[in-house]
């Protein structure tokens, strides 16, 4: 096992463990009826929408790693420095269920999402820098749109959450689904394409 199928390993099992947490975190409705259902949706729903970025993120994450040749100390401390990020996902998740209409909760939800998007960001740029501006990845990232367009929305969610709460979860489930379709940039294809151009 080489040093990058190390860090995957390591990484895939820290976001397992994140997203365990999360589920052991959500409560079932208090009643058998239709509004103890109803009284549950929003932790259900903000359940739905971490797991789904958790799963974007190791989905992404897989790939780039997958695309990387070489690591260094930059790269397994970004590394490091995502799943921190990450790691605080299941808080703002369980907070948010308590006060799906407060601010304070929406907008540190919109924090750990920024953060997390930025962490993604540099480790990318850890690992140009540690494959080079010929690399792989550098070519395949390209201009990054989504990478830069993240933070900018949920900035844009973290200001929404002190003026309307519901509307920051709207940008915020944008964001997902943005990211929803994994990085077709470094998927295996795009891998097979780069081993063509060489010979």
């Amino acid at each position: 096992m080489n040093e990058t199928d190390r860090l995957e390993a390591f990484s895939d099992a820290v976001m397992a463990v994140i997203i365990t947490i999360m589920a052991f975190n959500v409560k079932p409705p208090t009643g058998a009826s239709i509004s103890a259902v109803r009284a549950s949706l929003p932790e259900l729903l903000v359940y739905v929408l971490s797991f789904a970025i958790i799963g974007t993120y190791w989905n992404n994450h897989h790939h780039l790693l997958r695309a990387t040749h070489r690591t260094s100390g930059g790269v397994m401390w970004s590394n490091l420095h995502l799943l921190f990020w990450l790691s605080l996902l299941p808080v703002a998740t369980g907070w948010i269920g308590l006060f799906p209409g407060e601010s304070m909760p929406s907008a540190f939800y919109g924090v750990v999402g920024l953060a997390s998007a930025l962490a993604y960001w540099i480790l990318v740029q850890a690992i140009i820098r540690a494959n080079g501006a010929d690399s792989r990845v550098a070519r395949r990232i390209g201009s990054d749109l989504k990478g830069k367009l993240s933070p900018v929305l949920y900035a844009a969610g973290v200001g929404l959450a002190f003026v309307i709460p519901v509307g920051s979860y709207v940008v915020y489930a944008a964001v997902a689904v943005m990211w929803l379709v994994p990085d077709r940039r470094l998927a295996p294809q795009t891998a097979r394409a780069d081993i063509r151009e060489t010979l």
